[in-house]
């Protein structure tokens, strides 16, 4: 539904995005995961139609051209800057944002009035958005993306300086498009958003797709060894298999069930037990690197 095939952008000498390709069919969200200045909002920016390719091509639901009205009407963005009026109601910045898509009459008023109670803002419709808390703007930011029925959409990082509950609304929100056959591409910086909502990850980084996967597929391949601890209790056989040291085992393995297994099977008085396994954070610091990016 929404697709991007060798997608390049330069900006003078430096290199943001270096042939970016990806697809994503109906009812998938895909992530797009990267350290700053990673390519990431230029690819965003290009596939909403606000910045040109150098080369490559992006299509969304069968328009290839970002700059015609049909590409732009089958796409909604909600972009990280939140793209509302202050000085208009909660319901005057939808009603304004679906006119611009050509909606009108009862239909305007019956998708202004889903798109609030879909934001949990019914209740604030005729509020200035000035007042608004910053997790009820970035929910007003997101539905003021669906007032058009789009089918394609683009959040980028929605869940920016909110409050737990406005987070939570909005992850469920999320899920809840997905279900009902969007095509969905979501930046974030926070793992845990990426492995809860996404089908698929991209990781990308100095303007390239890392890899691109799904979760479980990445750790796999990159997330490093599991690490099993644990605290002996009380004194082992001869024949205890693995070291210890001042009574704890500490083992770096890709199959930590086999050496919990082996502890129990040994007879030995457990005390404590943990296992660390790779996750999407090991993953992305593996492929990305550890250093601090200011840019």
């Amino acid at each position: 539904m929404l697709k991007a095939e060798g997608i390049e952008k330069r900006f003078g000498d430096q290199v943001a995005v270096a042939g970016v390709s990806f697809e994503v069919a109906p009812g998938e969200t895909l992530g797009l995961l990267g350290p700053n200045g990673a390519g990431k909002t230029t690819t965003f920016r290009i596939l909403n139609g606000t910045l040109d390719a150098d080369a490559g091509s992006v299509s969304c639901d069968g328009s290839d051209d970002p700059h015609a009205g049909d590409y732009r009407r089958r796409l909604g963005c909600a972009p990280q800057s939140i793209a509302l009026y202050e000085e208009l109601t909660g319901a005057e910045n939808l009603r304004f944002t679906g006119r611009l898509y050509g909606l009108g009459g009862k239909h305007l008023a019956d998708r202004v009035a889903w798109c609030l109670e879909f934001a949990g803002l019914s209740d604030r419709a005729g509020d200035r958005v000035g007042t608004y808390s910053g997790g009820m703007q970035r929910r007003l930011n997101m539905v003021a993306a669906l007032v058009h029925e789009p089918r394609v959409l683009l959040f980028d990082e929605p869940t920016v300086g909110v409050d737990p509950q406005s987070r939570n609304h909005l992850f469920e929100a999320v899920e809840q498009l997905r279900g009902g056959g969007c095509a969905i591409v979501y930046t974030t910086h926070y793992m845990e958003e990426a492995e809860r909502l996404c089908d698929r990850v991209a990781i990308i980084d100095r303007g390239k797709v890392l890899d691109l996967d799904t979760v479980d597929a990445l750790i796999e391949r990159h997330g490093g060894a599991a690490v099993v601890r644990a605290k002996i209790a009380g004194e082992v056989s001869d024949d205890f298999p693995f070291e210890l040291t001042d009574g704890v085992l500490q083992e770096t393995t890709a199959d930590p069930e086999q050496i919990v297994s082996k502890i129990f099977a040994s007879g030995a008085r457990v005390a404590s037990l943990h296992v660390d396994r790779p996750d999407l954070e090991a993953v992305f610091l593996n492929l990305t690197g550890r250093s601090l990016r200011d840019a």
